[in-house]
């Protein structure tokens, strides 16, 4: 199982305008532990790594028109192999074959967005986690600089049919009218049409439809952080047992947020930062 990417469509219309950042750009927060950085790993515990990911997770990781695989986690696993002073190959799989290639030893590290489930656990290891998936409220321009949770009593809030973010809600806001949509999609359509005093939902899915809604919408309040419920978030997986592996990608991922290449890849790739 695999975080879904948002519709195709939107995703590379973000990509596409990667060089501009607008004011709701942000920085990434820390995710990772920052006592990584001080076990520096021997140059020679990893001379070389082997990244597998996919060709069909936009920003993420796909192909562009000239068939060159290109992408926030190709940029990472990049970066992660130069701060490591490592040899790197990115080889992209089909999603369903991924996580097998890595299990049989066909690379040393898969960032493509593979479940932290119990199952995969079983099997890898993960690295710290590099982009945590929040839930995020949505509102029309006006109402966001004023915008207060606590008062959403009797108004009404588009959400996704059956998702984590639909029983967020209707657990800790039940005095909140809940108008569930089948999509998000349908769901942010329906404040940009004021069907709908709010939406709530992935912060991430939700920043590339914002992306060409801006002069309409914006995110709202803060942040929520519930790994349990909305997913712990992306990390690279490694074989079970791959301690030098996971150690040095743990150290250079706390590197490349020390030294702001994190934050620059990620100011590319999602230029409405949905933290």
């Amino acid at each position: 199982m695999r975080l879904k990417a948002w519709r195709t469509g939107l995703a590379l219309a973000l990509v596409s305008g990667f060089g501009v950042m607008p004011a709701l750009a942000q920085a990434v927060p820390y995710h990772a532990d920052p006592s990584a950085r001080d076990i520096v790993p021997a140059a020679s515990a990893v001379p070389a790594i082997r990244f597998l990911t996919t060709a069909d997770f936009p920003p993420f990781n796909f192909r562009d028109s000239t068939g060159a695989l290109i992408g926030f986690n190709v940029d990472l696993a990049k970066a992660i192999c130069e701060e490591a002073k490592a040899a790197c190959t990115i080889q992209a799989w089909p999603w369903e074959m991924a996580a097998d290639a890595l299990a049989d030893n066909q690379g040393d590290a898969l960032i493509a967005g593979l479940d932290m489930s119990a199952a995969n656990g079983a099997l890898f290891d993960f690295s710290a986690v590099y982009i945590a998936l929040p839930g995020r409220f949505v509102t029309r321009l006006p109402d966001a600089t004023t915008f207060n949770p606590d008062k959403l009593a009797g108004k009404t809030v588009a959400v996704r049919r059956g998702t984590a973010h639909a029983a967020f809600m209707a657990r800790y806001l039940p005095d909140v009218t809940l108008a569930p949509y089948d999509t998000e999609l349908d769901a942010l359509a329906a404040v940009e049409t004021n069907q709908a005093d709010a939406f709530f939902g992935d912060a991430m899915r939700a920043s590339f439809w914002l992306n060409e809604h801006l002069d309409c919408c914006s995110f709202a309040g803060d942040a929520y952080f519930r790994p349990r419920q909305f997913g712990e978030g992306l990390s690279v997986a490694v074989p079970a047992g791959s301690e030098a592996m996971r150690h040095v990608i743990d150290w250079a991922l706390v590197r490349l947020k020390d030294n702001g290449v994190l934050d620059e890849l990620y100011l590319r790739w999602f230029p409405v930062g949905f933290y």
